[in-house]
């Protein structure tokens, strides 16, 4: 495979306006149009325009016209690539105006657009470098370049290669990429660079980052406020990540009914710090209410008292005492330090209100010391309500951060809390099905009246009978109630209609029927055999997949030289079947599947996630099939293994398939675990 190549802007100031996954997005628009027009001619642009996401419910091509007009004096001048850029960036000042917004941020941004101008915080900066030293300083490839200088660019750099990336994923959520996967030679070539930063956006989706706009080319090229805004997001959820119950049972101390436990468990972590907060200043006599990590905070009045109250053997009234907010902050983290918590953070920070740093100083001051003590027949009583099994949790998991990694307005904390109001799902379904919402028939949030979350989830329902789901005997109300098994089995048929939409849609030139569950394992099957590879698999739920070399023989067959096979082991024994499993999602990942299962979802042969692995992998072997032909000539098309997509799906044998062969039986799993799922649900009731 060939080293990833951008999208490149002569004019270099423009460049740095976008991200590389803009540019590919707009180079698309941009190309097609010309091809479609005889003069692709700055009267042209206002509809065209008009139709991007960026403007779609923002502008009509008329007020697009006003803007344009501003600029470009003549209507007939023909446009170019940049001057297209350039009028796309006019129209979009003209929004931020309109909104009386900003776009600058630090932070990592959520809509579709990245542009205009961005400015970095610089004490995030020096902080996440501070972050970096001492929890990367012993690592056996990273220690030769810590520790790394906070005033320098030397920062930005070091994550060109990825290797960093990877790592400090690795720090938030321990084992989420395994090791031998990333490529850690000195000098790395463009590929194994590409490599890298594949694994680290996919592994970095595949923990709860959201990762929208931004490409590997952007990381490669070091922008700072893309890349400190991921690393920001990873360093939040390694602070963050002992914020949960099963974590740290003691949690159930800060509240006193059922009821208040089921709404503290489904709180985002920093909701949930805010509330372990308040509830030691409560206790210290604290009158006020911590609502926020930034104007709550930056008189340091409630920092004294929470330090007063957790490490009284260090307590001092000289901060509560001391009127100046920048003495109060110096002395807050005099006391911090003496508790071990490092200062990421200055005095300064503080006074400014700096959300990010404040929120990890709380975090850090929460790790060192909670002060939660354990009651037992508390703990015990709540404990019931977190009897899920193990793969209802699992399941939960890879729809929660599948769902975040579209990009959605609404960020997921947990499946069957968030989503029981109808919204989150149908902004889903406006995702993987564009036009599939009437939003005049939804009810936005705060939702306070039951019928109006009725209403959203029949919504819901209904548009899921259009994409042909089965829903026997389910209504809206299900989702409403929380019913967890319903809900799965919603969302496992969502995520499947995407996966196959996506295949559809690489063969949009061809003829034939959907691609289906069944034809996913014929071609993987094929071409497992094609390379010389013996393994096969009966089914999607066929236990020889435990082992996982027929997944290592299938991302051989996609790309040689991706599987380094001195470090699979034989699969026979649990340790080496999880050592094989962890390695395949590793690899897929770095070939750039964006997948969300885990090591025991591929060990227990969990049926739903093979069938998503396996489809991702032909999804991306397919799409560097349909790259290669947009690419090159007919004539120079190889007709053996550069075979052309509509080639590869046509082979497929479609049709040979019967019903009562081992891999139709696979096309009746969704069908057929739906159904089960409601009939049993009915049973019960």
């Amino acid at each position: 495979m060939s080293s990833y190549v951008g999208v490149v802007v002569s004019d270099p100031e423009l460049h740095s306006q976008f991200t590389q996954v803009e540019l590919r997005t707009l180079k698309s628009k941009f190309n097609s149009n010309k091809t479609l027009l005889e003069r692709f001619t700055v009267g042209d642009l206002p509809p065209v325009l008009a139709k991007l996401n960026a403007f779609s419910g923002t502008f009509d091509a008329d007020e697009i016209k006003s803007v344009l007009d501003k600029s470009y004096s003549d209507a007939d001048q023909e446009v170019d690539f940049e001057t297209f850029l350039r009028a796309f960036l006019s129209v979009q000042a003209r929004g931020v105006e309109k909104s009386g917004g900003s776009k600058g941020s630090s932070s990592f941004l959520k809509t579709s657009t990245t542009t205009v101008h961005h400015a970095i915080n610089e004490a995030e900066k020096a902080s996440y470098v501070s972050h970096v030293n001492s929890y990367l300083r012993d690592d056996p490839f990273l220690k030769s370049y810590l520790p790394i200088d906070p005033a320098t660019n030397a920062f930005f750099d070091l994550v060109k290669d990825g290797v960093l990336l990877c790592k400090l994923i690795n720090l938030a959520v321990p084992g989420t990429i395994d090791e031998r996967a990333i490529n850690t030679k000195k000098i790395l070539n463009p590929w194994e660079r590409n490599e890298n930063l594949t694994l680290g956006l996919n592994s970095a989706k595949a923990i709860g980052c959201t990762v929208v706009n931004i490409g590997t080319q952007d990381i490669a090229e070091g922008r700072p406020y893309l890349v400190l805004g991921l690393i920001s997001q990873i360093i939040k959820i390694q602070m963050l990540a002992d914020l949960n119950f099963k974590k740290t049972p003691s949690l159930f101390q800060l509240v006193d009914d059922t009821q208040d436990a089921e709404e503290l468990m489904g709180l985002a972590p920093e909701k949930v710090l805010l509330k372990w907060m308040n509830f030691h200043l409560k206790k210290a006599g604290y009158e006020k209410q911590v609502t926020n990590f930034s104007s709550d905070v930056k008189d340091g009045e409630a920092y004294a008292y929470l330090l007063n109250a957790l490490a009284p053997e260090h307590s001092t009234h000289v901060a509560l005492e001391t009127k100046d907010p920048t003495e109060r902050a110096k002395k807050v983290l005099e006391q911090a330090e003496k508790m071990d918590c490092k200062r990421y953070l200055s005095p300064k920070d503080i006074v400014d209100g700096s959300a990010n740093l404040n929120l990890a100083f709380v975090a850090q001051i929460f790790q060192h010391r909670n002060g939660l003590t354990v009651d037992s027949s508390k703990s015990t009583s709540f404990a019931e309500m977190m009897t899920d099994d193990v793969e209802t949790s699992r399941e939960e998991r890879c729809f929660r951060l599948w769902i975040n990694s579209l990009g959605t307005a609404t960020y997921v904390n947990n499946v069957f809390e968030d989503l029981r109001n109808g919204w989150v799902l149908l902004e889903v379904l406006d995702k993987v099905s564009p036009g599939s919402v009437n939003w005049k028939h939804a009810n936005k949030p705060p939702i306070k009246m039951p019928f109006k979350k009725v209403e959203n989830c029949n919504e819901v329902i209904k548009i899921g009978k259009e994409l042909r789901f089965s829903l026997v005997n389910v209504a809206g109300n299900d989702i409403v109630q929380g019913n967890k098994k319903l809900l799965l089995a919603f969302l496992w048929q969502l995520m499947r209609y995407t996966m196959l939409q996506l295949l559809k849609n690489l063969r949009s030139h061809s003829q034939g029927k959907e691609i289906t569950d069944a034809d996913i394992l014929n071609w993987a099957n094929r071409k497992v055999k094609r390379v010389g590879r013996t393994s096969q698999a009966d089914s999607f739920r066929d236990k020889n997949l435990s082992s996982g070399i027929f997944f290592l023989e299938l991302l051989t067959a996609v790309e040689p030289r991706v599987v380094n096979w001195s470090l699979v082991t034989s699969g026979e024994t649990e340790e080496d079947k999880k050592l094989n499993a962890t390695y395949i999602i590793s690899v897929a990942r770095k070939l750039g599947c964006s997948i969300f299962l885990l090591p025991e979802d591929i060990i227990e042969v969990n049926q739903k996630m093979m069938l998503i692995l396996a489809a991702s992998i032909m999804y991306w072997s397919l799409q560097q099939q349909s790259d290669t032909e947009s690419n090159v000539s007919e004539d120079a098309t190889d007709e053996g293994d550069a075979s052309s997509v509509t080639g590869e799906i046509s082979n497929l044998s479609l049709d040979e398939a019967s019903e009562s062969s081992p891999s139709a039986q696979d096309q009746e799993l969704v069908t057929k675990a739906a159904e089960d799922e409601v009939d049993g649900e009915n049973k019960d009731a």
